[in-house]
C-alpha cells in the first residue's frame, strides 16, 4: 500500500464504487397532511367537554343530540343517505354492527368501543360535506392528538367549539396552531356558559391549563353609550385570547352558538364546501400525463445493476423504518407507565394504549408509503428516465401492487394486529378488519401497500375494565410485554411488506428491460 494523505470523510473514493442508495426522508410523527383531491369533505368537530358540542352539531343537522351519542373515545362520522342508518365499526370484527337510527335506539352489546359510529340520514346539508365529531379534546392525549390532527388535515376543515365561561388550555392552543401553520380553514362557536354569556365578572381574567387567558367580559355600558351586547363581548374576548397565542389564526371565523337560528355557520361551511370542492377537482387532471402511450428503457442499462441497488435500498429503507418504530414504541411506554402511575391508572389503560396504537398505526402506515414512493420512483426513473411522468408513474404502482399476490410472502397483506389479554399479538386479515380501524375512513388508497393496523383486541379491553386488574405494578409489566411483542410484529410485517415491493417491483422493471418497453 502507497503511503499519502487521507481522504475526507464526505470525499468519495474514486476508485471505489458509488455511494449506496440511501432511503428518502420519512415522517416523524403524525400530523396534518395535506388532504388528496379524491378525499371526502368534511367538517370535524372538536372543542373541551362541557362545551355544547353535540348540541350544535343536531341543531345544524336538525336532529335530536341523543341520535348523535357514541361511546366514550369514539369518533361519530354523520353522511348523507336517503334512508337512515347507523352502524358500529369495531377492531376485531370484519362486519360493522348495525342499529337503529332512532333516538331511542339501543346499541349493540360490544366487548370494547367502537373506533367510529357511521350514522347516515337525509339531510341537505351533509350533500356538501361530512361531518365527524370527535372525542374531547381534554381526554385526546398525545396520541389522540395526532390522530385528530390526521383527520382535520383529509376532511379540510374543522369546527372548534367552547363555551363561553371555558379558555383555551395550552394543549388545545398547540393544536390549534399545528392546524394554522396547514392552511386547513378553521371555524369557531362559542356557546353559552352555565350561567349565559356574560360569565366573567369585571376585572377578572381566567386561564386554564397554562393556556390563554380569556379578558374580562364587561356587563353594562356606560352612561350615554349603547349598551354593551354579551355575546359580542364574549366572542371578541375568546378571539383575543386566541390570537395571543395563535396569529396565524385573525382570517378564522367566529359564531355564536346559543340562538336556535344557525343559519350563518351553514352559509359559511356550505360556502367553504363549495370553494374546496372546486380546489380539490382541479388539483388533478382527469387524464393523467402518460397514462396511455408507449413508454420506452433508457438504452444501456445494466440488468444486474439495477437488481443490486433495488435491493440496497430496500433493505436500508426497511431498516430505518424499523428503527424508526422501535423509538415511537419507546416513547409510547413512557407515556403509558406515566399515565399507569400519576393518570388514569390500570382502568383507563386500554382506552389510552389503543389511542396509541391508532396514531402508531398511522405514523407507520406513513412511513411505509413515503418509502414506498421513493422506491419506485427512484427505480422508475433509472429505468425510464427522470423526470417521470405521473400517469407513468401510476402504471407502476398499479402494476406493482397487481403483482404482490403473485408472491407468498404478499399474501395477507391487509392484516390487522390485535394485542390480546395475554399482552400477545393476534392477526385478522380482510380489508374490511382494516377499514374497522379507521376512526375517519378516507378515499380509495392508490398507494402500493395496504395500510398498517394495530388495535386491542375486545378480550384486552374487558381484561383491564374487570375490578380484580387494578394493580399498577402488573400494568406496568403487561404494557412492557404488549409492546415488546407489537415492535417484533411490526418489525416481522415491516421486512415481509418491502422484501414482496422488491420482488414485484423487480419483477415489473425486468420484464421492461427485456422488452425495451413498459409493459404495464
Amino acid at each position: 500500500m502507497k503511503p499519502g494523505p487521507l481522504r475526507a470523510v464526505d470525499v468519495p473514493d474514486p476508485g471505489g464504487s458509488a455511494e449506496p442508495p440511501r432511503c428518502a426522508p420519512l415522517p416523524t410523527r403524525v400530523g396534518v397532511t395535506s388532504p388528496g383531491p379524491d378525499e371526502p369533505l368534511a367538517v370535524v368537530a372538536a372543542g373541551p367537554a362541557g362545551a355544547g358540542r353535540r348540541q350544535v352539531l343536531a341543531a345544524l343537522l336538525g336532529l335530536e343530540p341523543g341520535m348523535l351519542a357514541v361511546p366514550a373515545g369514539s369518533c361519530l362520522l354523520v353522511n348523507h343517505a336517503r334512508v337512515p342508518t347507523r352502524a358500529a365499526y369495531v377492531p376485531g370484527y370484519r362486519q360493522p354492527h348495525s342499529y337503529g337510527a332512532d333516538p331511542l335506539a339501543a346499541g349493540p352489546a360490544l366487548a370494547r368501543p367502537p373506533r367510529r359510529v357511521e350514522l347516515s340520514v337525509p339531510d341537505p346539508l351533509l350533500r356538501h360535506f361530512a361531518v365527524l365529531d370527535t372525542p374531547d379534546t381534554g381526554s385526546l392525549g398525545v396520541a389522540g392528538g395526532r390522530v385528530l390532527l390526521d383527520a382535520v388535515g383529509r376532511a379540510g376543515a374543522l369546527l372548534f367549539v367552547i363555551s363561553a365561561d371555558q379558555a383555551f388550555t395550552a394543549a388545545e392552543l398547540h393544536l390549534l396552531a399545528e392546524v394554522a401553520h396547514a392552511g386547513v380553514t378553521v371555524f369557531f362557536a362559542v356557546t353559552p356558559g352555565t350561567a349565559g354569556w356574560a360569565t366573567l365578572s369585571d376585572g377578572a381574567t381566567t386561564t386554564e391549563d397554562a393556556g390563554a387567558s380569556v379578558p374580562p367580559v364587561a356587563r353594562t355600558g356606560g352612561s350615554g353609550r349603547r349598551p354593551v351586547d354579551p355575546v359580542e363581548v364574549s366572542l371578541a374576548a375568546h378571539r383575543a385570547a386566541l390570537l395571543a397565542a395563535v396569529p396565524s389564526l385573525a382570517g378564522a371565523r367566529w359564531y355564536p352558538a346559543g340562538q336556535a337560528d344557525h343559519a350563518a355557520l351553514r352559509r359559511a361551511l356550505v360556502g367553504w364546501a363549495a370553494d374546496e370542492g372546486l380546489r380539490r377537482a382541479s388539483a388533478q387532471p382527469p387524464v393523467l400525463p402518460g397514462e396511455h402511450g408507449r413508454v420506452s428503457v433508457v438504452p444501456g442499462l445494466d440488468p444486474g445493476d439495477l437488481g443490486d441497488r433495488l435491493d440496497r435500498q430496500i433493505r436500508s429503507c426497511a431498516q430505518r423504518i424499523r428503527q424508526h418504530l422501535a423509538l415511537e414504541l419507546a416513547n409510547i411506554h413512557l407515556r403509558v407507565v406515566q399515565e399507569i402511575v400519576f393518570g388514569v391508572g390500570p382502568a383507563g389503560l386500554p382506552q389510552l394504549l389503543d389511542r396509541e396504537m391508532e396514531a402508531l398505526s398511522l405514523l407507520a402506515t406513513a412511513q411505509c408509503d413515503q418509502a414506498a414512493r421513493a422506491i419506485l420512483d427512484e427505480a422508475a426513473a433509472r429505468v425510464f428516465g427522470a423526470p417521470l411522468a405521473a400517469g407513468v408513474r401510476r402504471r407502476i404502482a398499479n402494476a406493482v401492487r397487481w403483482g404482490l399476490a403473485d408472491h407468498p410472502a404478499g399474501r395477507e397483506l391487509d392484516r390487522v394486529l390485535l394485542v390480546t389479554s395475554t399482552a400477545g399479538v393476534a392477526g385478522l386479515s380482510g380489508a374490511g378488519a382494516i377499514d374497522a380501524l379507521a376512526g375517519f375512513p378516507g378515499a380509495e388508497r392508490v398507494e402500493v401497500l395496504p395500510p398498517v393496523g394495530v388495535a386491542l383486541s375486545g378480550g384486552c379491553w374487558q381484561h383491564w375494565r374487570g375490578p380484580g386488574n387494578d394493580d399498577p405494578n402488573g400494568a406496568r409489566s403487561w404494557a412492557q410485554r404488549a409492546l415488546r411483542e407489537v415492535e417484533l410484529e411490526l418489525s416481522s410485517e415491516v421486512s415481509r411488506r418491502f422484501e414482496v415491493i422488491r420482488l414485484s417491483l423487480g419483477a415489473v422493471l425486468t420484464d421492461a428491460v427485456d422488452h425495451g418497453i413498459l409493459l404495464a
